[in-house]
């Protein structure tokens, strides 16, 4: 979980911009979207497979 501390005088937005740039870079929301929902382990190996294609096809083209 990220954790930040509110300065003294600092405005609440710019402490909020804090925030969701420490759990941007924590992964945080990729974590939350990515078990939003259940995947079984043949559907995460399909979508493994595919990326690595796609990437593939990417680094020829």
């Amino acid at each position: 979980m990220s954790e930040i501390h509110v300065k003294d005088g600092e405005s609440i937005d710019s402490a909020l911009k804090r925030f969701k740039r420490s759990c941007a870079k924590a992964g945080v929301i990729a974590e939350v979207r990515k078990r939003e929902h259940y995947e079984s382990p043949s559907v995460k190996r399909r979508k493994k497979s595919e990326a690595a294609r796609k990437n593939n096809k990417k680094r020829y083209y």
